[in-house]
């Protein structure tokens, strides 16, 4: 009887630490659930920059300095008296 108790608690002791919900899982998870918040809040700070620059493009009156910064970066627009420097 006294085997079968103690072979009983190491089975659960043993499951309990490395088990599937065992403190090491727990810990594993903790660490993927902080690494999560993390890449959260700067998707939610790319987020809000570009709600920004939609609000500022609005239809009825558009920042022009957003769309002249737009124009340079995706388009490649440049003005004539620019000095283009290139970069190797």
């Amino acid at each position: 009887m006294l085997l079968a108790c103690l072979s009983a608690t190491a089975y659960f002791a043993y499951h309990a630490r490395y088990g599937r919900h065992g403190w090491e899982a727990r810990a594993q998870l903790l660490e993927r659930a902080a690494l999560l918040d993390f890449e959260i809040k700067s998707l939610n700070a790319v987020r809000s920059k570009l709600e920004r620059d939609v609000a500022l493009l609005s239809p009825e009156l558009p920042n022009a300095d957003i769309v002249e910064e737009l124009a340079r970066d995706v388009l490649g627009y440049v003005y004539p008296n620019d000095r283009i420097v290139p970069l190797r």
